[in-house]
C-alpha cells in the first residue's frame, strides 16, 4: 500500500496548525528579545554593569553554614553552589519528612479510634491555616528562646547535643571501607529491584502473591551488611564532645536549618495529609467489601488493595506539594539561612547585578521545579492501574 502524502495546502488542518504554532513561537521569541534588548540598552544608557562576568570574582563573605568548605576569597559561582547545596538539602529532607507524616496522618484520620482521629484533624486544621512563612518564624523562635545555651546543651540521646547553636550528632569517621560498603548498598539495591520484578512478573503469571516490601528491605540491608564486611567493617564515629564554649566534633546542624526543616515540613504534611485521606476515600467502597470477604485486615487491606488504588489519585496533587515545598524554602531567607535567594541578595547587593542574581534564582527554582515534576509523572505512569 502506497504511503499517503502529507497535504500541505492551505486547506489542511495539520498544515495550518504547524503554521500557527510557528507563527506563536516566532512571536514569544520576538518578545523576548525585544524586552531582553530593551532592558540591556537601558542598563547601558544609565551606566549600570550588566553580564555575568562578576561571577569569577571573589565573593568577599562568609557563608555560615555549607556542606563543603567555603571562604570568603573564594568566587561567587562557588557562593552560589554552596547556595543551591543548601536549598537542595532543605528540600530533601523536608520532601522526604512530609511524606512520611502526611501519609501518617491522612491514614490517621480515617482511623475508628476517635481520639487518634481528632488529634490528626486537628493537627491538619490547625497548621495548614498559618501562613508558612508564620510558622518559620515561629519554629526559630522556640528554638532559639527554649533550648539552652550551649554550655548546658540538652543530651537526649548519647553523642546527640541540642543547643541555641543547633544539633550536633556522630559521624562516621571516613575510611576506604565506608565507599565498598556504598557499593554494597548500590549492589543491594539493584537486587532489590531485581526481586521485585522478578515477583511482580510471576504474579501476573501465576496468580500467587509473593512478599515484595519485606525481601526488598531485606536484600538492601544484605548487600549493605557484605559491603560493610567487606571493606573491613570500618566503626570508627567521630562523636561531638561539650565543653565550657561549645559542642566541638562530629556533624551539626544550625537552628536555621532546623526551623526551615520543622517549618516546611509540618506545613506541607497538613496538605499531603489531606491528599492521602482523599485519595483512599476515592477508591470504590466495593473494594474494601471485597478485601473484608477474602479475609484480609485493615491493614493489608490498606497496603494491598486501597492504596496501590489510590496511587493514581495521589500522585498529581502530591506533585503539586513537592513543587510548593521546594519553592517555599526560598523562605528560609527570613530566619537567616543561607539558601540560594540569601546568597543572591548578598551578591545583588555587592556587586549591583539584580537582573542576573534574579535570572540565576529563577533559572535555578525552574529546573528544580521542572526536574521534580518529571521524576513524579514518570512514578505516576508506573503507578498507573493497567486494564487487561
Amino acid at each position: 500500500m502506497a504511503a499517503r502524502k502529507r497535504d500541505w495546502s492551505w486547506r489542511s488542518r495539520a498544515t495550518r496548525g504547524l503554521i500557527y504554532q510557528a507563527v506563536a513561537v516566532a512571536v514569544i521569541a520576538a518578545a523576548v528579545w525585544f524586552l531582553a534588548h530593551n532592558t540591556l540598552e537601558n542598563m547601558r544608557v544609565r551606566g549600570i554593569q550588566s553580564g555575568f562576568g562578576f561571577f569569577s570574582q571573589p565573593a568577599g563573605f562568609d557563608i555560615g553554614e555549607s556542606v563543603f568548605n567555603f571562604d570568603s576569597a573564594d568566587p561567587y559561582w562557588k557562593a552560589f553552589l554552596v547556595g543551591l547545596s543548601n536549598t537542595l538539602r532543605a528540600a530533601v529532607v523536608g520532601i522526604v519528612l512530609t511524606t512520611i507524616l502526611g501519609t501518617l496522618i491522612g491514614i490517621g484520620r480515617l482511623s475508628r479510634n476517635f481520639l487518634l482521629r481528632g488529634l490528626c484533624t486537628g493537627y491538619v486544621e490547625l497548621f495548614r491555616n498559618i501562613p508558612v512563612l508564620l510558622q518559620l518564624l515561629m519554629w526559630y523562635f522556640v528554638l532559639n528562646e527554649w533550648l539552652p545555651p550551649v554550655s548546658d546543651a540538652l543530651n537526649p540521646l548519647p553523642g546527640i547535643f541540642l543547643s541555641k547553636s543547633g544539633m550536633s550528632f556522630p559521624v562516621p569517621e571516613w575510611e576506604r571501607g565506608h565507599l565498598v560498603t556504598a557499593v554494597g548498598l548500590a549492589l543491594g539495591i539493584a537486587c532489590a529491584w531485581g526481586y521485585r520484578h522478578w515477583a511482580r512478573a510471576a504474579f501476573e503469571k501465576t496468580g500467587i502473591a509473593r512478599p515484595m516490601i519485606w525481601p526488598a528491605f531485606a536484600i538492601v540491608i544484605a548487600g549493605t551488611l557484605l559491603g560493610w564486611l567487606a571493606g573491613g567493617a570500618p566503626t570508627a564515629l567521630e562523636l561531638p564532645v561539650r565543653n565550657d564554649l561549645n559542642v566541638s566534633g562530629g556533624g551539626a546542624v544550625t537552628p536555621e536549618f532546623l526551623a526551615v526543616t520543622l517549618g516546611l515540613t509540618i506545613y506541607t504534611a497538613s496538605f499531603v495529609a489531606e491528599i492521602v485521606r482523599s485519595g483512599i476515600q476515592a477508591v470504590p467502597w466495593g473494594q474494601t467489601e471485597a478485601a473484608g470477604a477474602l479475609g484480609l485486615s485493615r491493614g493489608k487491606a490498606l497496603k494491598l488493595v486501597l492504596l496501590p488504588q489510590a496511587l493514581r489519585v495521589i500522585i498529581p496533587p502530591l506533585t503539586n506539594q513537592y513543587l510548593n515545598l521546594t519553592k517555599n524554602s526560598s523562605l528560609a531567607v527570613a530566619v537567616g539561612y543561607p539558601d540560594l535567594v540569601s546568597i543572591s541578595n548578598t551578591t545583588l547587593n555587592q556587586t549591583g547585578r539584580a537582573v542576573e542574581c534574579i535570572a540565576v534564582i529563577m533559572a535555578v527554582y525552574l529546573t528544580l521545579s521542572l526536574v521534580t515534576a518529571a521524576l513524579m509523572n514518570w512514578y505516576n505512569a508506573r503507578s498507573a492501574i493497567r486494564e487487561r
